[in-house]
């Protein structure tokens, strides 16, 4: 045993040999592994190899925990609060911070009482989930809330609060649902701002004790965000802190020396790899007193990282970043992405020298489909004959365009440029501008993709049987230059020497390159093709494989179709074989290596200052592509610029740019290659070779709406009753109408006894007795009143002056129309009235059930509208009683005007009447010669029909 792992706790043994999350917390000063059933719960008392009551004890144990890992492991101190993303990426949808500690945290069930909670959550992708205090007090217009009792589980979006946080908070919900509900409670959605009848806005109000205005967010120290300042280098020798003067660079980190790298909202410890473990404990203690002495936020990360294994928000602070001889880590990437893979019905299987290659197929299109294929030439394209497709020229560039159905799917399209290495600048201009006009015909579905020589995807190659890249070139524009520059043309034709070397083991990567017709092109792994005149040689290697074989007579083929080859194994070769090539020479057996396979990273992006800033998405899933964004995936193999449906059309123009711009910015940082494949992906048009990188979910792309409304949908299904709040669809009809009736009575009645004049007790009751009833009332009169009305709907000001005047502009909504009804169902009243006879059925079936009569209702309401004031309301907001003396006017006068006057365009002089019901100054006569119905009959129709009625009559 080494003598850094001699002194590791028991806890750590055999720690990191399983994929997923592990995690101790600190028991009277010893790690303790925590049950997976209770990871996610975090309770304020204690440490988690976190910092915090109980530091000291985490950070020793976390020095042995990284000797436990061989020293590699890279160290982050989180506090409760101001989490990273990358901390809170491990606990989808949400960590619950609880309050306790060791001694009170676990509890049997039967200790257990349930206690209504209330949150705020904050956070588009990982959720901030924070207990407030339970009161109305801590709401506000700008953040999301939930309220977790024992029956249901409210979510208050804030007027101003972000549509993707909203559409997190129903995950959180979802969550809590099935692990403290058993999946069987209620949830509602109640908007701010946005009072209506159901139900569910009442009951939140009335928990709260009943409703009035909420104020504005209290900004706290958690709401403050770090500023990132330009970093600043500095090196840690005998605990004392020295800044580095200079331009950071690489070179500037010695080996042997612990460095601080100080980003403001972030703070980098840099170990060097030959540190001994003392100056990195001091290193730790030195980054905790320098953030001291500068009075540094609680928020402040500390990240500790080892020579080799830095990180991306590391090397980012640097303008480039030389890959030198440490290691990188790429064989434990290479081992997740296997795991991956695998977990997903694929596998990346290692290579030997003396065992034939056996990959895994990965994801490619479905075949079957339609291939077309242009060479670009001058301004032109130029379709290639069927018989030529597959053959590239260096050259030249080419459109390439894949029409093919994907299951059930609609038609899908894999439409991209393939740039040779040798073409010329204004051809590549001209391909992208010929395939974006193509894109566009194409709605904008395909995925469309840039693909440079060398680095063809697997899923461009299985398209061709198969693919052979040629010297050379056919355009006009690599004709002139190669003559502008006095070179020799090489490019392919029938009847040269052409060497093509095999280097295809399957469907995915049977491409075929030609090379250099000389012996030192030859590789004793591979298969060759030599073409000399008309005479066609297969070459085999003696470590080829049988594959490799298959597809020499493949190339050979369709190259010169019918010619009779001539084999030649490795050693037994003719002389004509080597005369072709200029004579026997040596040449290599080393097997070509593929490019290392690397984790797949997410990340989101900004501009600043014209620079592109990236921040990853850490343990990425289909739920962070978000509907109003663009994000980048790297493969490291490819690049996809992933577009979301609700992007605004000018940002959807510029991915390509986003995209250039991130591979320059990963080329100087991560190694990427310049001329990595780069994809444009549109949301709902995901093809398999993106899905595969995620728990794909088909049904998930399909659903319309913003985030929050997809959200719904999916989570509740589309039947939900928080769809009619989400259209904003909130007409008000005789059901609101009724309803309000009966929230009015349930509200302002004390017994079921009636009475003739309404009283200042029972006012009083409005105020102080049975505020789940006052909020529903107020509810209800808004939605049912509001809409109708022609007003906007009651949104709550942050004043406590307000209630009164609020309360009298209700009831006066209500009086209002109530005398309408009663006027409207009299002997001689006018049809003017009856804007929904349905209306009628309705307010009858609210009478009963609230035992009032008719006349009761108007009068009571009447005598609300006069005492409203009293309570404290603007006297401004009080009743006229000219309008309702208007109202009767009307209704004891009502006019009969004739069809020819009413219509819309017949230019008399309708003053006086109600433009919006133009058919109800009609004699009944005349009425039912227009409509082909009696007015009772109309008037029964829903109101839509009506509408439609009227238009078409050219009274609406």
């Amino acid at each position: 045993m080494s003598s850094s792992t001699k002194n590791v706790d028991p806890a750590f043994q055999g720690v990191g040999q399983r994929v997923g999350t592990e995690i101790w917390r600190i028991e009277n000063f010893q790690p303790v592994p925590l049950p997976k059933s209770e990871y996610g719960k975090f309770y304020m008392g204690d440490s988690y190899i976190i910092l915090q009551d109980e530091a000291g004890t985490a950070a020793i144990k976390t020095v042995e925990l990284d000797a436990a890992l061989g020293g590699r492991a890279v160290q982050h101190r989180e506090i409760q609060g101001h989490e990273s993303d990358k901390f809170l990426s491990y606990f989808k949808p949400c960590i619950i911070p609880l309050e306790g500690g060791v001694a009170s945290g676990f509890k049997t069930p039967e200790e257990e009482q349930f206690e209504t909670r209330l949150y705020v959550c904050r956070g588009k992708r990982v959720v901030r989930l924070k207990q407030v205090p339970f009161a109305r007090s801590s709401l506000n217009h700008d953040d999301v809330f939930i309220l977790d009792s024992q029956n249901k589980i409210y979510q208050f979006n804030g007027a101003n609060s972000n549509i993707q946080e909203r559409a997190k908070a129903l995950e959180v919900i979802q969550f809590l649902k099935e692990k403290y509900h058993e999946g069987t409670c209620d949830v509602a959605i109640v908007d701010d701002g946005k009072l209506d009848t159901e139900s569910d806005s009442g009951e939140f109000w009335v928990l709260f004790g009943g409703f009035a205005p909420i104020g504005k967010k209290v900004i706290s120290e958690d709401d403050i965000i770090p500023e990132t300042t330009p970093a600043q280098l500095y090196s840690i020798t005998d605990g004392e802190v020295k800044a580095v003067e200079g331009e950071l660079s690489k070179s500037l980190l010695e080996n042997n020396k612990c460095y601080l790298l100080d980003c403001g909202a972030e703070v980098f410890v840099w170990v060097g790899r030959v540190t001994q473990v003392e100056e990195r404990k001091a290193a730790c203690q030195a980054a905790e007193e320098f953030l001291a002495s500068q009075s540094r936020p609680k928020s402040t990360r500390i990240t500790r990282i080892i020579q080799g294994y830095e990180t991306h928000s590391f090397k980012s602070n640097f303008d480039s970043w030389p890959s030198g001889s440490a290691s990188t880590g790429a064989e434990e990437g290479r081992g997740k992405v296997a795991a991956l893979l695998k977990q997903q019905g694929m596998g990346v299987k290692g290579m030997t020298k003396s065992t034939p290659v056996n990959e895994e197929i990965p994801p490619l299109l479905e075949g079957g489909g339609k291939i077309e294929v242009w060479q670009i030439n001058g301004s032109a394209k130029t379709p290639l004959p069927k018989e030529n497709i597959g053959k590239f020229y260096s050259g030249d560039c080419y459109i390439v365009l894949y029409t093919y159905h994907s299951g059930e799917r609609k038609e899908d399209y894999y439409l991209c440029c393939w740039f040779g290495k040798d073409s010329i600048e204004e051809d590549q201009t001209m391909a992208t501008r010929l395939a974006n006009t193509m894109f566009t015909s194409l709605k904008g579905r395909p995925v469309q993709g840039r693909i440079f020589e060398g680095k063809e995807p697997p899923q461009f190659v299985a398209l061709f049987q198969p693919m052979v890249v040629l010297k050379g070139g056919l355009s006009s524009g690599y004709k002139n230059l190669v003559a502008d520059k006095g070179l020799s043309d090489e490019t392919y034709t029938a009847e040269c020497i052409a060497l093509i070397r095999i280097s295809g083991t399957s469907i995915h990567n049977n491409k075929a390159v030609q090379v250099d017709a000389v012996p030192s092109s030859l590789n004793s792994t591979e298969c060759f093709v030599l073409q000399s005149g008309s005479t066609i040689f297969t070459w085999h290697g003696n470590q080829c494989s049988f594959e490799q074989q298959q597809l020499a007579a493949k190339v050979a083929e369709f190259l010169r179709p019918g010619v009779a080859l001539k084999h030649a194994k490795e050693g037994t070769e003719s002389s004509a074989f080597w005369f072709a090539l200029g004579g026997k020479q040596s040449y290599t057996s080393k097997k070509v290596t593929n490019d290392v396979v690397r984790d797949p990273h997410l990340f989101t992006f900004s501009f600043n200052k014209g620079k592109l800033h990236v921040e990853e998405v850490y343990n990425f899933s289909q739920d962070d592509l978000l509907t109003e964004d663009i994000l980048i995936l790297d493969t490291h193999a490819e690049v996809f610029i992933w577009i979301g449906q609700c992007v605004d059309a000018k940002e959807k123009q510029n991915a390509f740019e986003i995209g250039q711009k991130y591979v320059d910015m990963a080329a100087s940082l991560e190694g990427l290659s310049p001329q990595v494949p780069l994809y444009k992906v549109t949301e709902g048009n995901e093809p398999c070779f993106f899905t595969t990188y995620f728990s794909w979910d088909h049904a998930k792309s399909t659903v319309q709406g913003n985030s929050f409304q997809k959200k719904v949908s999916l989570l509740f299904g589309v039947g939900h009753a928080v769809e009619d709040k989400l259209n904003g669809s909130s007409v008000a009809g005789p059901r609101q109408r009724a309803e309000a009736l009966a929230a009015l009575s349930n509200a302002f009645s004390s017994s079921s006894e009636k009475s003739s004049s309404m009283s200042q007790d029972r006012l009083n009751g409005l105020n102080q007795g049975g505020p789940r009833q006052r909020a529903e009332a107020l509810a209800a009169l808004n939605s049912a009143f509001s809409s109708s009305s022609g007003t906007k709907n009651f949104t709550p000001r942050p004043s406590g002056k307000s209630q009164g005047s609020q309360r009298a502009a209700a009831v006066a909504a209500l009086s209002s129309v109530l005398t309408a009804e009663k006027k409207k169902t009299s002997p001689d009243s006018s049809p003017v009235a009856s804007s929904s006879p349905g209306a009628e059925g309705s307010f009858t079936e609210a009478k009963s059930e609230t035992a009032y009569s008719e006349g009761d209702e108007v009068e009571e309401a009447k005598e609300i509208a006069e005492l409203a004031p009293e309570t404290g309301g603007n006297g401004d907001l009080e009743p006229k009683q000219e309008n309702v003396e208007d109202g009767d006017d009307i209704q004891s006068s009502p006019k009969t005007l004739s069809y020819d006057q009413l219509k819309t365009k017949s230019g008399f002089n309708l003053s006086g009447i109600d433009l919006n019901r133009r058919e109800a100054y009609l004699s009944e006569e005349e009425f039912e010669t227009v409509f082909g119905m009696a007015k009772e009959a109309f008037y029964k129709l829903p109101r839509w029909k009506q509408d439609m009625l009227k238009k078409k009559f050219e009274l609406f």
